[in-house]
């Protein structure tokens, strides 16, 4: 690049950061707007595959979030009807070698911090909170971005990270999320107050007739994540409230008692309607593209939502390498990899969460599915979503 180019990163959230992490390491100044009075993140924990460990070590952020997870022993999904296990796959050292990472947990904020902090200590981060951007002017030789209060900034290239409801998203596409009429519940458990038998060092989710829980263990064990969703009984807006003990039992009657004794244990709910979107077959063009959530929001089934925004990010410095600074040509090479893959990620995802709630006589088809399956035959069938590698990121996957 003759001269220092320059970007602007709409939205500070886990795909935000590491995009702005990326773009630096490819020599870019990057200016980060967050509508937020502070960069963070709310929630509580996710969940770590190897790709998006591999991404996190290309970003240089790898160890720090390692010290912070919690690594599994395996994977489950249990009948919350009857309580027998449905599939088991084991994530312990035979998983890591055939993969070239680990499984694990984190906190959200854990995740994010890695990240961000990663971000700040390079020089050509710098960051803008409480700015909500409101217009966007795609002119022949830069980009243009308006914020509430008037101010004017300037780039050679936008990168909308402003997740589901995406004011980037909206200014090139202005297409609708597809609210899913899923719930989900979350909340954080202290290690003392989890019930013993269901302290297990795993994601383990127990399925059931048009709902499930998950639960696994986060900061060293010290608390437990739990996530409860199902299909909602009223019509459904995407957004985030406070929740209440009384509506999650009443879509849990009739299941194992083992795991609905944990609809006892919070104290305080977070309630989240979901979304998607139909998957489109372009997300910007010469100037602006898309990263995480704005691009390919999806629902919590197959846990990717951040280890996508992870692999964009990592994705889009290596197609700006390997177009030598040329954004016309990286954003379509970055495009022409992460649709088809996030897309197969969102109708992956749809289809698990049928497996998932399934009742009935699909209920008994699902649990005969992974019967008989050795541990090889679940990492082969794993291949296609864990093997994502820097190394392989810019070849269709």
């Amino acid at each position: 690049m003759s001269k220092q180019a320059t970007a602007i990163v709409v939205g500070g959230g886990i795909g935000g950061a590491a995009t702005a992490l990326s773009l630096a390491k490819q020599g870019i100044k990057v200016l980060l707007l967050e509508r937020a009075h502070e960069i963070g993140e709310i929630g509580a924990g996710i969940q770590l595959g190897p790709n998006a460990f591999s991404a996190l070590d290309s970003l240089g952020a790898g160890q720090v979030a390692r010290q912070r997870a919690v690594f599994t022993d395996h994977i489950s999904m249990m009948d919350a009807v009857d309580g027998n296990e449905v599939v088991r796959i084991d994530t312990g050292q035979a998983f890591r070698e055939h993969f070239g990472g680990p499984y694990a947990v984190i906190h959200r904020v854990d995740i994010h911090d890695a990240v961000w902090q990663a971000a700040l200590a390079n020089p050509l981060v710098s960051y803008k909170t409480s700015t909500q951007v409101v217009d966007i002017r795609i002119n022949p030789h830069d980009v243009e971005v308006f914020d509430s209060e008037g101010n004017r900034y300037q780039a050679d290239i936008l990168l909308g990270c402003d997740g589901v409801k995406s004011v980037v998203r909206a200014s090139l596409l202005n297409d609708s999320p597809r609210v899913t009429g899923h719930v989900v519940y979350r909340a954080v458990i202290d290690a003392a107050d989890m019930p013993e038998d269901l302290q297990i060092n795993a994601p383990v989710l127990w399925a059931g007739p048009h709902c499930h829980l998950v639960h696994y263990p986060l900061r060293g064990g010290a608390q437990y994540n739990l996530v409860v969703t199902f299909h909602s009984r009223q019509a459904e807006e995407w957004g985030v409230t406070d929740g209440s003990k009384e509506e999650v039992l009443s879509y849990f009657a009739g299941i194992h008692p083992r795991p609905r004794q944990m609809l006892d244990k919070p104290t305080t709910w977070r309630r989240w309607a979901t979304a998607d979107r139909e998957p489109v077959s372009q997300w910007g063009n010469q100037r602006v593209t898309l990263v995480g959530d704005a691009a390919h929001p999806v629902a919590q089934y197959m846990a990717q939502g951040a280890c996508m925004a992870l692999e964009d990010a990592v994705t889009l410095g290596e197609a700006i390498a390997h177009c030598n600074g040329d954004f016309a040509a990286a954003f379509a090479l970055y495009e022409s990899v992460r649709i088809p893959r996030t897309a197969r990620i969102v109708w992956s995802t749809r289809e698990m969460g049928r497996l998932y709630h399934a009742k009935g006589v699909e209920r008994s088809v699902r649990n005969l599915l992974w019967q008989g399956k050795s541990q090889a035959e679940f990492y082969r069938a794993l291949e296609w979503l864990y093997g994502w590698k820097e190394e392989n990121c810019l070849q269709p996957r």
